[in-house]
């Protein structure tokens, strides 16, 4: 069982993050007229459009689902006496990962964007932003006390933050929102990496 858990805690994310970059790119690619630097990831799945129920999964169930795999997998690898911050930051990055796997069960409809799939989408990515980002401080603070990736992890927070709210201000939407999804699941597959070396201890 150790070693299935040190499996997934290293490819998991990775294999989760290839699948999600495939499909944004090869979906885009299928689709006339969309831009990846513009239009957001959600369009490819939105309602209506050809071939969306493929990439919803593809895109976001199957991706979501890798990740919250490996967020559990992350969960059972803190020690037993690892502090109240650390279990709990472990399960707000679980909950992320299934936000993220929702995105694609509701999908954006833009016939309308103020009904309510539209919305359920909107929620499901704002809970899959503030889930990472309070899950990350809140584990970023449990391994100043306790040892653990905490630098990188209120980077990651930050970086993410930025790119989802400010950074269009300065680039294309499209290209904030990737941004924003490619930190985090670099985040994910590092802390993976990182809890599957301290595992085994190689």
């Amino acid at each position: 069982m150790k070693g299935f858990f040190v499996v997934v805690l290293r490819w998991a994310p990775w294999l989760a993050a290839s699948l999600f970059a495939a499909a944004v790119v090869a979906f885009g690619a299928a689709l006339d007229g969309y831009s990846q630097a513009l239009h957001p990831v959600a369009l490819l799945g939105a309602a209506g459009f050809p071939r969306a129920l493929a990439f919803n999964a593809l895109g976001f169930m199957l991706p979501g689902a890798l990740a919250a795999f490996a967020a559990v997998a992350l969960r059972a690898s803190l020690p037993g006496t690892a502090a109240w911050p650390l279990r709990i930051g472990m399960q707000l990055l679980l909950l992320a990962a299934l936000a993220f796997a929702a995105m694609g069960f509701l999908p954006l409809d833009t016939a309308r964007l103020d009904g309510l799939t539209s919305r359920l989408h909107g929620s499901a990515w704002m809970l899959w932003c503030m889930a990472s980002a309070l899950g990350g401080l809140v584990l970023g603070f449990g391994w100043l006390r306790q040892g653990g990736p905490a630098t990188w992890t209120f980077a990651a927070v930050a970086g993410v933050l930025l790119a989802a709210f400010f950074l269009s201000a300065l680039v294309p939407p499209g290209v904030a929102q990737r941004l924003a999804f490619g930190i985090w699941w670099l985040w994910l597959a590092g802390l993976g990496w990182w809890a599957a070396q301290r595992r085994t201890g190689h």
